[in-house]
């Protein structure tokens, strides 16, 4: 926990230096040092909030006496006209913050909204929604939290985690089998090892290696049910490829453990939020 919280404030302090490497010549010029003010941040669609922790974050990395009030919290069901939070303090600051505050909110929030939707898809069946490594570079920590919000889980967060052996890894190794075997030799007992497999005799000798789980890859719908009446459960069963809103439901209906959602972390439409002073 220590090392995301640093990594969100690195993350945070970033953002801020590319908005102002020399302050706010505009709010400098034009505003009071004194003046103080209060404004409030609202929702202009309908959706998934995520980020109002961050948003305060900004705020008080700029000045540390700004209030913020939380309205709404993450993971909470939002719609237009919504009052989200209220934010007082200095006026520079204010404004200042304003964009870059925004800026994390429209995101993460866009990002939980898509990942309810898909969510809300995988009701009434035992699968669960993933997330990918398609995130922005830098933003991993931020919109893998965001995907939590909205429902979803969060796969491998980085090449450290687990082992994953896709199509690449078996081509320059030359089998499933082997690439299990030198994995199995080299990482710790308690890291998982996935193998990407694209048929059913890849799935079997998968199986056969002692993988932990296998990921179907833009397999058919009817390979795909092959797959879960033969393995019979023995090891979790991933979906991944081309998953849409349309076809989920019945990719879950198939009975495996999880789909997998690039989209959600690199086709997500940001959610309008915005700020007014009162």
């Amino acid at each position: 926990m220590t090392t995301e919280i640093q990594e969100v404030d690195l993350i945070i302090a970033n953002a801020l230096r590319e908005d102002m490497p020399k302050g706010d010549i505009t709010s400098d010029s034009v505003i009071s040092q004194d003046s103080r003010s209060r404004a409030v941040i609202r929702a202009k669609a309908a959706g998934v909030l995520a980020g109002t922790d961050i948003a305060e974050k900004v705020f008080k990395a700029i000045d540390s006496n700004i209030v913020y009030e939380k309205y709404v919290c993450d993971g909470e069901l939002i719609a237009s006209r919504d009052r989200l939070a209220g934010v007082s303090g200095n006026s520079i600051a204010l404004l200042k913050g304003e964009r870059t505050a925004l800026n994390f909110l429209q995101r993460m929030s866009g990002i939980a909204t898509m990942a309810h939707h898909f969510a809300e898809q995988l009701k009434g069946t035992k699968t669960k929604l993933l997330d990918t490594r398609k995130t922005t570079p830098g933003l991993r920590v931020l919109e893998k939290y965001a995907v939590k919000m909205g429902g979803g889980e969060n796969h491998r967060f980085n090449l450290s985690e687990m082992v994953m052996l896709k199509d690449n890894h078996l081509k320059l190794v030359g089998s499933i089998s082997k690439a299990v075997h030198l994995a199995r030799a080299k990482v710790p007992p308690d890291v998982k090892i996935e193998v990407e497999t694209t048929s059913i005799a890849e799935i079997k000798e998968a199986v056969h290696s002692g993988a932990d789980m296998i990921m179907l890859d833009n397999m058919s719908l009817e390979e795909m049910r092959t797959a879960v009446a033969w393995v019979k459960g023995r090891v979790p069963l991933e979906v991944s490829g081309n998953v849409d809103l349309a076809r989920i439901k019945e990719l879950a209906c198939l009975g495996v453990d999880f789909i997998s959602v690039g989209a959600l972390t690199h086709s997500f439409r940001s959610l309008d939020i915005g700020m007014d002073f009162l």
